[in-house]
């Protein structure tokens, strides 16, 4: 039997470690969660239910109540949801409670792929591969900018680029499981890189792991 592949994939908002986890999964043929949405679950609720952001005991009880099977994505891009979702993520309990989820969808036999804030340094500090996927501020802004575009929307550069600086301080600056690069992770920037050159090199230092597994 094949030994399982865990990917670990970290990065800020719209570094494009999403899309990277994505086409990794399905490169190897592996299960793949993106656990911002697991965050975005919770804080969809508090939103729907008029609970504020801060509400530590119904943010909890909608963390429990968390299905990784049955995330609805679109319902869950919403803009705000995105910005409630990193309010959510500083309760310690909501994390605990998802990090857990996300640690038994990591055991599945054939391994997984993860994206996230934490993957590398606490959901899965022993994945087979760790990569912390980074650009700088205005490529991102801009990345999402023209996103909201391609689907239609507008929006204001100044604003999306205020937001994703905003979400970087309570990412880094949270004291229970801050965003940074887990010490054994390989760091890729990709501001000058297309999505192709990304999920090449990504390939690349996958494969080299799996030809070191196999004593090749």
């Amino acid at each position: 039997m094949t030994a399982p592949l865990v990917i670990a994939i970290d990065g800020p908002a719209a570094s494009g470690k999403g899309t990277l986890a994505r086409r990794l999964a399905d490169y190897y043929h592996l299960p793949h969660l993106d656990t911002g949405l697991t965050y975005r679950a919770v804080a969809h609720v508090l939103i729907a239910r008029g609970w504020p952001l801060d509400d530590e005991a119904h943010a909890v009880e909608a963390a429990r109540q968390v299905d990784l099977a049955n995330l609805d994505k679109h319902a869950l891009s919403a803009h705000a949801v995105g910005d409630a979702a990193s309010r959510v993520a500083v309760i310690s309990e909501v994390r605990r409670i998802l990090v857990e989820k996300q640690r038994d969808f990591a055991r599945q036999a054939a391994g997984a792929v993860l994206d996230g804030r934490d993957i590398g340094t606490v959901v899965c500090p022993g994945a087979d591969v760790k990569l912390y996927i980074t650009a700088s501020p205005d490529v991102r802004a801009t990345r999402r900018l023209r996103d909201i575009e391609g689907r239609g929307g507008s929006a204001d550069f100044a604003e999306i680029l205020a937001d994703i600086e905003r979400r970087d301080q309570r990412d880094t600056a949270r004291s229970d499981s801050p965003l940074r690069p887990a010490a054994d992770a390989h760091l890729l920037d990709t501001s000058e890189m297309s999505i192709e050159a990304a999920f090449r090199a990504a390939r690349a230092i996958v494969d080299d792991t799996l030809a070191k597994r196999n004593g090749a």
